[in-house]
């Protein structure tokens, strides 16, 4: 197996990057205002409790009375109570907040998805994309939400108690302060190895993604083949490698973390031997006493909270990395501004001002190559008039296939024009083009959901009466009919419950149920049986009839009654006309075609003797 390889990161914590996640959450300002009051409120009653452990030891203990105690506990049973509905409201923002920036994450995704060139699909393989969209995602989200509560408090807190370590005694609050020098040290000598890790954990967990996706789809291969064994071997492989990177990043991350317990033990019997020697000497009372060992111990936790979010954002970072350079890939292929404005996208087409597509299609002295440096075409030039039936055959790689997704601006010329009724496409929107385009693959997509659903994909507002008429058009009507429930049969994933010649009869009439001005069947017949062939190609006769269309075929006799058959070898036009000039001609065509008629005669022969 094969991975793709995607971009390395060797930055450290980056700053600019959770800025941009953290301004992809604007619609949950309100949540995170909430999550930082609740939070700042909770670490201010938090602080307060060893003040009030002071003032009862100072006031009810050291004089030994009672005086004013109940309105002491009625004020310490007020700040729990406070506590406890704090504790429910950020529980449930920090839920929230989570849950939104998933969500948002995944749509963004989602939306650059489908705003990418196809060439970005050409090189990225989907379990890479759908370990971004999943795990990644989820991965960001967490500590969106509840390491930034987590971040939120330990600042406060530690801020609120060094306050009132200053206020009581600067001295002993100097030496608290102390141990945080050495601790900032260690952190930045821990990031870069915590963070190192990490990113491998996450690179290896989209290879494991991948793999899982291949298997799947490539189960019948992996069988026919006897493949089993060798595919679990190097699956084996990726998952040890996972293990390994994630025991190493365990490993770093847990020494880190005693690490912290270590120096904040310190830091305690610092302000006991100190402390103690002062009560001693009578420059702080008991109570003060106690305020700062509660305070020094009460340090302890936020300071390993910081110290635990900051080896949660080095490992998110490693997915908030690769999902933000998802989100930000720019389309290869895109309108300019001008052209949007006017014409609209995707997302807010303007059909309104959308010219009339006619279907007169020029190529004036059209080069192009794939990002991998393959040219496959030169100076190609041809002109097919509206409403003409062209036909594109050659071995495989001549360029058949580029031709087609050139005209229907899946790709762009490197240089030279493609013109439609006379002007550049690059001067209209891609969804004026592809609005008005009825593509039919040699291998349809039908998506998971009702026959009737897979046909109206095309126009959504369809009628149930104009999605009959469609099948009945490429005559499919019968088989539907045949199904268990009709027209709201569940295909299922990929329309694993049909034969191919069902999926083909679909994907035709989801085709042209949005009448498209320009049609294109690319090897659309190669892999389906006779019968239905026939039923396609008597249904061809009437969808084609007045529209510009383009036919790929493998099968030769598919294709005699197209106005021009284009003959493509290396990315030329090498001969061109209709079936019976070309067969005058006694070239390459007409070798290709008698060739073909006496292999699928001898096969009728050999399937009347058999």
């Amino acid at each position: 197996m094969s991975y793709y390889e995607e971009q390395d990161y060797t930055k450290q914590l980056d700053l600019k990057l959770w800025i941009k996640l953290f301004s992809m959450m604007k619609i949950y300002r309100k949540e995170i205002r909430l999550i930082f009051v609740t939070m700042i409120i909770l670490a201010s009653c938090d602080a307060a409790f060893p003040l009030m452990s002071k003032y009862a030891i100072d006031n009810f203990i050291a004089k030994n009375t009672l005086d004013g105690f109940p309105v002491f506990v009625l004020i310490y049973a007020i700040m729990l109570i406070i506590q406890s509905f704090i504790i429910y409201y950020f529980i449930l923002n920090a839920g929230r907040l989570e849950c939104g920036a998933v969500y948002t994450i995944r749509k963004a995704g989602f939306n650059r998805l489908q705003e990418l060139s196809f060439s970005y699909y050409d090189k990225t393989p989907v379990g890479w994309i759908m370990a971004r969209m999943t795990s990644d995602a989820q991965r960001i989200g967490d500590v969106i939400s509840w390491s930034l509560l987590d971040l939120v408090w330990g600042v406060a807190i530690i801020l609120f108690v060094l306050v009132c370590m200053f206020v009581l005694n600067v001295r002993l609050a100097l030496i608290s302060m102390a141990v945080f020098p050495v601790l900032m040290a260690v952190s930045v000598l821990f990031q870069r190895i915590i963070l190192k890790n990490h990113r491998e954990v996450r690179r290896l967990n989209s290879k494991i993604t991948g793999a899982y996706n291949e298997g799947i789809n490539g189960a019948r291969t992996t069988k026919t083949l006897v493949r089993e064994a060798r595919n679990l071997e190097e699956f084996m492989g990726l998952s040890t490698g996972m293990r390994m990177a994630s025991c190493r990043a365990a490993i770093v991350s847990a020494v880190y973390l005693p690490v912290v317990v270590s120096l904040g033990s310190i830091l305690v019997g610092l302000v006991l031997w100190i402390g103690g020697v002062q009560v001693q000497g009578g420059v702080i009372g008991f109570g003060t006493f106690s305020v700062f060992i509660s305070y020094t111990l009460q340090m302890f936790e936020p300071v390993q909270q910081i110290a635990r979010v900051f080896s949660e954002f080095q490992s998110a970072q490693a997915a908030a990395e690769r999902t933000i350079s998802l989100i930000e890939t720019e389309p290869e292929i895109k309108d300019r501004p001008e052209i949007i404005g006017k014409y609209g996208d995707s997302v807010n087409p303007k059909p309104e001002n959308w010219p009339e597509i006619m279907g007169d299609i020029v190529f004036a002295h059209v080069s192009f190559a794939y990002p991998s440096g393959e040219q496959v075409l030169s100076d190609f030039n041809l002109h097919i008039k509206a409403g003409e039936r062209i036909a594109l055959v050659g071995e495989t790689g001549a360029g058949k296939s580029t031709i087609v997704n050139l005209i229907c601006r899946f790709y762009e010329p490197v240089s030279g024009e493609i013109r439609i009724d006379g002007v550049d496409y690059r001067e209209r929107s891609q969804i004026w083009l592809q609005s008005n385009l009825g593509y039919v693959l040699q291998s349809p997509h039908l998506f998971s959901g009702t026959v009737a659903d897979n046909i109206r994909y095309a126009k959504l507002d369809a009628t149930d009466e104009e999605v009959i008429n469609a099948a009945k058009t490429v005559h499919g009507y019968d088989f539907i009919m045949r199904l268990e429930k009709g027209f709201d049969t569940e295909v299922g994933e990929s329309g694993g419950r049909l034969s191919s010649g069902q999926k083909q009869l679909i994907s035709f009439a989801r085709a042209i149920i949005a009448n498209p001005r320009i049609f294109v069947l690319d090897e659309a017949t190669s892999s389906i049986d006779t019968e239905t062939e026939r039923l396609i190609q008597d249904a061809v006769e009437i969808v084609l009839s007045g529209r510009t269309s383009f036919i790929v075929a493998h099968r030769l006799s598919t294709i005699r009654s197209c106005d021009r058959i284009l003959l493509i070898h290396g990315g030329k036009i090498a001969e061109e006309g209709s079936h019976r000039e070309l067969l005058r001609l006694r070239g390459a065509y007409y070798h290709l075609y008698t060739n073909q008629f006496k292999e699928e005669a001898e096969l009728k022969v050999l399937g009347g003797v058999s």
